[in-house]
């Protein structure tokens, strides 16, 4: 066998070698009335603060953008994952996840709220000394302090430590700050900038400090502002070029240790990529609730266009891959809340710990980055398309939709970067030890020397159990092919991006085929909603059924770019042993999954009661 099925909390990226038990995952179901409060909040806020005005804000009218976040200041969504020490709620992960969740639709909004929360406050919690977290925390926390996080250059964006803005170190003891930032969210209302600099000054060797980090006061002598950036989506966001012109900042505003500043800026992005995968969640649910209305009140040809097989294909689509990415956000991140909660019995410090577990998952974030950013461009495609050419129309807040989602898939990393990433990281904890790649893949090896078993398996979900076996040894083996050709001096993976992209995506592809399974399979054993029995059984019928297609062709597009002849045949043998999963009647089954929508007017499997709507 490839993997074992295992009890403890797995590590980052070990999915792929080991198979967990479904009562180790969270499932958005289990949530209780307290997590269910804040919720109901979030929703208020969403619907009375932010729907209400999206026209104004959208027209950025002055110190709107502002108020409303001091009233989410007020409410607590500032700093529901900050230290009660510095005023925030320090609520759990999976709390936080699920308000995150309520907020994803708030349109250009959503930028704003995420800058500030997530890489514009815990770079200062993870690194901070307790001197800037006590004097900049309390403030970002109840939203009298706007942060804008300064990285991107004009020559240096995917690969940000190629940054050439530079802080000198003046013999007096202070830096004297030169440079230009560009795509800065919130810039336009910031009050702090966190900002990224190569560090120059007689302390280093050959002059040269390296990539850092320093906290800015936007008030300061020599900061100017580009005008608003004309962007094609999240008009109501702040995005502006910031220019530094010898500004000088105290020795005290360094964040972080010199040259670590790569450290502040990747483990941010790393919760920043997370999130980003929530509010994509949150955001394809409200447009299925849309589809769903419209799909039952436009009337054709004498009926609902729902009736209609191609626009109950839509609405399925939409599901399937909205659940998938549900059902795996609230998986990590109560793996998240499993690490940190390790990590403070152990005597790890809280921030620290936040730290630690965001940095052990990141593999799963980037996932989540890529994969639910990916499932709101098809949600919100075909959410037009359902509407026709109302939705085409300015009028219609969904032609807005379409416009804001298309920047998930560039910023926090371009889905390109994560895919190669993705890949990286996984080599990299192989290569340190930290995940069993070798034995696993040599399992594999071996597995194709013996002829395939013809046992199948009775218990419930069968099937999906032994396919998901199956579509973990067929990565392994695909990864363990590329690794070796590199070994042997055949290739270079670092010049292979489309091999690491079809390996990356299968692993996109197995973790959430995973974590649909799990979430099933406990629901049904919780006994929760036994109702919707018939939908998940759809849901997963058909997601199986297209991974196991999607997993065939990627595993021979990458094979096919290395291997050739007898080898290329051998493996293209354990390509169509290892993607058997039985046909299935998915037309039917996506009918089915339709019907649950329109029956239910709305996505059919709402965390909380009242619906998201307009």
């Amino acid at each position: 066998m490839a993997t074992e099925v295992v009890s403890e909390l797995l590590k980052g990226g070990e999915f792929i070698v080991k198979d967990s038990d479904y009562n180790q995952t969270f499932i958005p179901e289990e949530f209780g009335e307290e997590s269910l409060m804040v919720a109901k909040t979030a929703q208020d806020f969403l619907v009375n603060e932010v729907w209400a005005i999206s026209e104004r804000i959208e027209k950025q009218e002055p110190g709107l953008s502002i108020n409303l976040m001091k009233k989410m200041g007020e409410l607590g969504f500032l700093g529901i994952h900050m230290p009660t020490q510095y005023g925030g709620s320090d609520l759990d992960t999976n709390t936080n996840t699920l308000a995150t969740d309520i907020l994803g639709p708030m349109g250009s909004f959503s930028t704003t709220f995420a800058a500030h929360t997530g890489i514009g406050m815990l770079p200062i919690l993870y690194f901070g000394t307790e001197e800037q977290k006590s004097r900049y925390l309390p403030g970002l926390i109840t939203g009298d302090t706007i942060a804008s996080y300064c990285l991107t250059e004009p020559g240096s964006g995917s690969d940000a430590l190629a940054a050439k803005t530079r802080a000198d170190l003046s013999t007096e003891g202070h830096f004297v700050l030169n440079g230009q930032k560009m795509w800065i969210s919130n810039a336009g209302w910031a009050h702090l900038f966190i900002v990224f600099a190569q560090v120059y000054g007689s302390e280093w060797k050959d002059n040269k400090g390296g990539f850092s980090c320093f906290l800015v006061d936007a008030s300061s002598p020599g900061i100017s502002l580009g005008e608003e950036e004309k962007k094609m989506g999240i008009k109501g966001s702040s995005t502006r070029q910031v220019f530094f012109e010898n500004v000088i900042i105290p020795r005290s505003a360094q964040l972080g240790e010199i040259g670590k500043g790569h450290k502040i800026a990747f483990n941010a992005l790393n919760i920043g990529r997370f999130k980003l995968g929530v509010f994509c969640v949150g955001g394809c649910k409200t447009l299925i609730n849309r589809s769903a209305k419209y799909a039952n009140e436009r009337i054709q040809f004498g009926k609902s266009i729902g009736n209609f097989g191609a626009i109950q294909y839509k609405l399925a689509e939409q599901f399937i891959r909205t659940y998938v990415a549900e059902s795996t956000v609230y998986r990590v991140s109560n793996q998240m809340q499993e690490k940190i909660d390790q990590l403070i019995q152990e005597g790890t410090d809280p921030s620290q710990a936040k730290l630690i577990a965001a940095e052990e998952y990141a593999i799963e974030c980037s996932v989540l980055k890529v994969n639910a950013s990916e499932a709101l461009d098809y949600v919100v495609d075909e959410a037009i398309q359902i509407h026709g050419g109302i939705g085409y129309s300015e009028e219609n807040p969904i032609a807005r939709a379409y416009r804001d989602a298309r920047i998930n898939k560039i910023y926090e990393g371009t889905n390109e970067i994560n895919r190669l990433l993705i890949f990286d990281m996984l080599m990299k904890r192989a290569m340190k030890g930290q995940i069993n790649l070798t034995d696993a893949a040599w399992a594999v090896q071996k597995e194709l020397t013996y002829m395939p078993s013809l046992e199948t398996n009775s218990e419930d979900w069968g099937a999906e159990i032994n396919a998901l076996k199956d579509f973990k040894k067929l990565a392994l083996l695909v990864a363990g092919a590329a690794v070796k050709f590199q070994m042997d001096g055949k290739i270079n993976l670092q010049d292979e991006q489309e091999i690491i992209t079809n390996c990356s995506d299968m692993l996109i592809d197995i973790l959430n085929a995973e974590s649909l399974l799990h979430r099933v399979q406990k629901q049904i054993a919780l006994g929760i909603k036994p109702e919707q029995k018939p939908l998940q059984e759809s849901t997963i019928k058909v997601f199986f059924h297209d991974v196991n297609a999607r997993l065939n062709k990627y595993a021979l597009d990458a094979l096919s770019s290395f291997a050739e002849g007898d080898v290329l045949k051998t493996l293209a043998m354990g390509v169509k042993r290892f993607t058997k999963y039985p046909l299935v009647n998915v037309k039917n089954h996506r009918r089915n999954i339709a019907h649950f929508i329109l029956k239910a007017n709305e996505y059919p499997t709402n965390i909380i009661n009242n619906n998201r709507q307009n």
